[in-house]
């Protein structure tokens, strides 16, 4: 078996040298729902997102937001994407809610509104090759969740890619559907990411949070590794 790892490119760090990203991994899992994520999670947690991270108007007035926004500009992305955590906390602000998707999904999204970071969940075992988080030359091919027609990357998007194609498009706002978590998938992978250096301290909590739900709920055990400039590859299967 051929070893598999998570890769941040320097042309990433070019333009983002503080980013920090949380990279988790799990086995054996099982993602159907059997009624062990409390029902009030995802309701608990819209609300907590709402009035802590979201509280002023317009939405860009709030600071997490600002955030994303401005790590946005700092590369080529399609018109109107924003950072998937936006979307997230747009929904939670007025008043629809992040409703359930299944297990998996629910508990990570609970985190990502509680804590205002973006995290994704792949299907470790839909990956091909090795992950990498880049900057694109152009012409990547890119299918998203929920959708028939094929996408193409735009010239310097940053984008995370396998060997067969786009896996996230525009850093962190949509996930490509071949390794979306589905009640099927059996290993996962995790990361979540940090722009902001002063929320140092709530990047770790929110990891600890989504480690800790995904073994209290799924009774899953997580690998973490913190992925930095300095630490920018980690081995997720060898």
């Amino acid at each position: 078996m051929m070893s598999q790892k998570f890769i941040v490119d320097e042309s990433f760090w070019e333009i983002f040298p503080d980013v920090k990203i949380a990279f988790l991994t799990a086995h054996d899992v099982k993602n159907q729902d059997t009624g062990q994520v409390p029902a009030d999670l995802l309701t608990t947690a819209n609300q907590v997102a709402a009035t802590r991270w979201v509280p002023n108007d317009p939405i860009s007035k709030n600071t997490v937001i600002q955030d994303w926004r401005e790590a946005f500009q700092q590369f080529k992305t399609k018109k109107g994407a924003r950072c998937a955590v936006e979307n997230l906390l747009k929904r939670a602000k007025n008043g629809k809610g992040v409703g359930n998707i299944n297990p998996v999904v629910d508990i990570y999204n609970s985190v990502s509104l509680e804590w205002a970071f973006p995290v994704a969940a792949e299907d470790m075992d839909q990956v091909e090759g090795d992950i990498h988080l880049t900057v694109a030359q152009g012409g990547e091919p890119f299918r998203p969740i929920g959708e028939d027609e094929v996408e193409e990357a735009l010239p310097g998007e940053v984008i995370y890619q396998d060997a067969h194609d786009v896996v996230s498009r525009c850093w962190a706002w949509r996930d490509s559907s071949r390794v979306e978590a589905t009640e099927e998938t059996k290993n996962l992978l995790f990361y979540m990411e940090n722009v902001n250096p002063e929320r140092q301290a709530d990047h770790l909590a929110a990891t600890q949070a989504l480690q800790q739900r995904l073994k209290d709920y799924l009774g899953l055990e997580t690998t973490y590794t913190l992925v930095t400039k300095d630490h920018p590859v980690v081995t997720f299967k060898d």
